[in-house]
């Protein structure tokens, strides 16, 4: 979950004009074709009454809507590493800082989700007690309270120990250049460790305890767990971020000459396909869904 996530390449590995031009197509392509479906799940959403009252798709929606932020913040970073190159330290903490935070939001939705999921089948008959949508919609401030408390201190650290001509200057827009203190990494190290083993033990709890559950072979049970599993592999996605600072040495190590084309790998496998992937599990899996959206993907606008 490294937030700046440029797996843009450092200047002496730069591309060639042609290959920088085609990398760059591709990025923008594919974040055009993964924010125009989260496009048309954000507006079935908002178009249909059914989705407001249902703590679920609130909790969807707000993981799509997280990951479009994302996805959009990641490629304008990953555009500008190509174009622009450096740009001013305080625009760069903005981008930093606002991808930081949707990033971190991204796990700990997961875990809610997992929750919901595990209550329903666990607690039918408290579910609508349990889950309401004023409940989630405290639960989504929380989950936002949590990442933007956990970020700030990064900003407070520079500020309180870089001067302030620092601000002003011109930079390759990566995290750890414009926060580069040694004490904030000790700090991330810490703060996403942590998330993780939250994140995953309730990932673990909620599966096996629908696993056990008495309604484990009915479909609804069968259909959660299935859910679970694939929060689980999405998260999984998610963790792969904390490799990459730890495999760009050995990568630049065996792949030398290939080097900035082994960045873009890892940018596509950690940043892309994870929110590629939230569009597909989270609306084509649900018919009621699956049925306004297969509409508005086709331009479909008749009523109903």
């Amino acid at each position: 979950m490294n937030s700046s996530v440029n797996v843009t390449v450092v200047l002496e590995h730069r591309d060639s004009f042609s290959k920088a031009v085609i990398k760059n197509v591709i990025i923008v392509l594919l974040g055009f074709s993964i924010n125009y479906i989260n496009a048309a799940l954000i507006y079935t959403f908002h178009n249909h009454q059914i989705f407001y009252t249902n703590p679920r798709y609130i909790l969807i929606i707000h993981l799509v809507v997280n990951d479009m932020i994302q996805v959009t913040l990641s490629i304008i970073l990953f555009v500008i590493s190509y174009t622009v190159y450096t740009i001013n330290v305080s625009v760069c903490c903005i981008f930093t800082l606002l991808t930081l935070v949707t990033t971190e939001n991204t796990p700990l939705n997961l875990a809610c989700m997992a929750m919901e999921c595990y209550i329903a089948v666990c607690f039918p008959l408290r579910h609508m007690q349990i889950c309401t949508v004023r409940r989630t919609l405290m639960l989504i401030g929380f989950i936002w309270n949590i990442s933007i408390v956990s970020v700030l201190p990064d900003l407070f650290i520079t500020l309180a120990t870089e001067p302030l001509d620092f601000f002003h200057s011109r930079v390759f827009c990566l995290r750890k250049n414009v926060f580069p203190n040694p004490l904030i990494l000790n700090k991330r190290d810490v703060t996403y460790s942590l998330f993780l083993v939250i994140v995953w033990f309730v990932i673990f709890y909620t599966y096996f305890n629908i696993l056990f559950t008495a309604t484990k072979a009915s479909v609804d049970a069968k259909k959660a767990r299935n859910t679970i599993l694939l929060h689980g592999f999405q998260l999984l996605l998610c963790m792969a971020s904390y490799a990459t600072p730890q495999l760009k040495q050995p990568l630049l190590l065996w792949f030398p000459k290939n080097y900035s084309d082994s960045l873009f790998a890892c940018y596509i496998i950690v940043q892309v396909l994870p929110r590629s992937i939230s569009p597909i599990i989270y609306g084509m899996r649900d018919k009621t869904v699956r049925k306004f959206l297969k509409r508005y993907l086709l331009c479909k606008m008749s009523p109903q």
